[in-house]
C-alpha cells in the first residue's frame, strides 16, 4: 500500500489516461500545468469508476498519503453531500458536488474538440464544481474565453479560490445552468459536467452555428450516456458515445411521489391484475437496458424491494400516481415471473414491449443511439431520440417506434 501511495502523482495518472486513450496529446500541457490536487478539498469520499457508490471519508490531515493516492486515482471524488447540509464524517444521503473521474473529464474535453473552434471562440461550462475542468479549459484557451456557471454559491466561491491559486481566471457565474450565460454568448462550445434530462433551449439559443455541445444525458427511467451534438440552424443533433453516471443538474432532479400514493392504503395486490412473463426483471436492470426503455416509455420510474437469497420485487410507478406494477424475481425460480399491474397504463407491458424492441435490434449499445434537439416556440427544446439513423427518430417522452 505504501509503495502505491509513493507512486501516486500526476505523471502516473497522466500515463494511465494516455494509455486508456482518454488523455490526448493536445491536452497534456494543460493536464500537467493544472494538477487535480489544487482543486480537491481536504475531506473527500472516494468513489468507484461507475460513479454510483462512495467509500469512507479520506482526510488529508489524518492520512495525506491516502488522500494523494485518491486524488491521483482514476476515480470520482465526492466533495459535498445533500447540497451542503450534511455534516460529519459519514456518508450523506445524496452526493451533490464532486471532482469527476479523470478519464471522463479528459474524454469529454476530447469530444469538445476545442482545436476546431474558430479563433476567439468561447466555451460555456455548466457545473463548475471544484473548478478543475474550467481550469483545464482556461489554461488551454485563456481565461477570457471560458465562462462557467455554478448554481451553488458556496461551491462557486471555493472553485474561484482554487482557480486563483492555480493562476487561472475564467469567468465563474452563480446561476441556473439551464439558462446558460447570455452575456458571454455566442459560444463555440458548451460542456456540462452534470447530467440533464433534456438539453435546455437556452443552450441552443446561445450556441453559434457549428457549435458543439457535450453533455451527460439520462432518461427518467434510468441509464445515462455522453451525447455530442453539432448545432446548425438552431437544431442540435449527434450520437451518444459512452456510458456515464454524473450527478443531475439540480433543476432536473426527479421529484418522486411517495410510494404510499399508489396503493392508497390498500394491501398489495389491491386491485391489480395478475399475469406471468418470460422476461426476467433482472434483464431490464442493466444501465443500457434502462436507457433504451427510458427512451421509449414516458413518465415512469422504478425501485427494487429486496429479500433474502437474492429475490426481489421490481416496482414500476407512473409519475402521475395513477398506475403501478410489480414483477417478482426469484433466482433459479424457472422461466416464468409473476406480474401484477394496476391503473390505466399497464406499466410492465410497456417495459416489456420496449425491452423487446431493444432486443430485436440486437441490444445496441449507447453508441448506436443519438439525439436531435430543436428549440420550440414555448422555449423548451423538443427532443427526439434515434437509433442508427437520425431520419427515423421519435419524440423522447412518448411511446417510441415499434418494429
Amino acid at each position: 500500500m505504501e509503495s502505491r501511495r509513493e507512486e501516486a502523482g500526476p505523471q502516473g495518472l497522466a500515463s494511465a489516461l494516455v494509455e486508456a486513450g482518454a488523455l490526448t496529446t493536445d491536452w497534456l500541457s494543460a493536464f500537467a500545468s493544472v494538477p487535480r490536487e489544487l482543486f480537491v478539498p481536504d475531506r473527500i469520499w472516494p468513489g468507484i469508476a461507475d460513479g454510483t457508490r462512495q467509500g469512507a471519508l479520506v482526510s488529508r490531515v489524518d492520512d495525506p498519503g491516502a488522500w494523494r493516492a485518491a486524488v491521483y486515482s482514476d476515480i470520482p471524488l465526492t466533495t459535498q453531500w445533500d447540497d451542503g447540509a450534511h455534516r460529519g464524517d459519514g456518508l450523506g444521503t445524496t452526493p451533490s458536488s464532486s471532482s469527476s473521474m479523470p478519464r471522463m473529464v479528459c474524454a469529454m474535453l476530447a469530444d469538445l474538440d476545442v482545436a476546431g473552434m474558430r479563433a476567439g471562440g468561447r466555451v460555456l461550462e455548466v457545473g463548475t464544481g471544484t473548478g478543475w475542468n474550467a481550469g483545464l479549459l482556461a489554461h488551454r484557451l485563456g481565461g477570457g474565453n471560458v465562462v462557467s456557471v455554478e448554481y451553488d454559491a458556496g461551491v462557486a466561491r471555493t472553485a474561484v479560490g482554487n482557480l486563483r491559486r492555480a493562476g487561472l481566471s475564467p469567468a465563474v457565474v452563480v446561476g441556473d445552468g439551464r439558462l446558460g450565460c447570455g452575456t458571454g454568448a455566442p459560444y463555440s462550445r458548451i460542456v456540462a459536467t452534470c447530467s440533464v434530462r433534456e438539453v435546455p433551449g437556452e443552450w441552443l439559443v446561445q450556441a453559434e452555428d457549428g457549435a458543439v455541445i457535450v453533455a451527460p444525458w439520462g432518461t427518467g427511467y434510468g441509464g445515462e450516456a455522453i451525447v455530442r451534438l453539432r448545432v446548425e440552424g438552431g437544431v442540435a443533433s449527434g450520437p451518444f458515445s459512452r456510458s456515464s453516471a454524473f450527478m443531475r443538474l439540480r433543476q432536473h432532479r426527479a421529484a418522486r411521489p411517495p410510494f404510499a400514493a399508489y396503493l392508497k392504503g390498500r394491501r398489495w395486490p389491491a386491485d391489480g391484475e395478475r399475469r406471468t412473463t418470460a422476461l426476467s426483471p433482472a434483464d431490464t436492470g442493466s444501465w443500457i437496458a434502462q436507457f433504451a426503455i427510458g427512451l421509449r416509455v414516458p413518465g415512469i420510474f422504478w425501485r427494487a424491494e429486496r429479500y433474502e437469497g437474492g429475490a426481489y420485487t421490481l416496482w414500476l410507478y407512473a409519475d402521475d400516481t395513477a398506475s403501478w406494477a410489480t414483477a417478482d424475481h426469484v433466482p433459479r425460480g424457472g422461466g416464468e415471473f409473476e406480474v401484477v399491474q394496476s391503473g390505466a397504463r399497464r406499466l410492465w407491458d410497456e417495459v416489456e414491449d420496449a425491452f423487446g424492441w431493444w432486443d430485436r435490434h440486437g441490444r445496441p449499445g449507447f453508441e448506436r443511439f443519438g439525439l436531435t434537439v430543436e428549440a420550440s416556440r414555448t422555449g423548451r427544446a423538443e427532443q427526439h431520440a434515434w437509433l442508427d439513423d437520425p431520419a427515423r427518430s421519435w419524440p423522447v417522452g412518448r411511446l417510441g417506434p415499434h418494429g
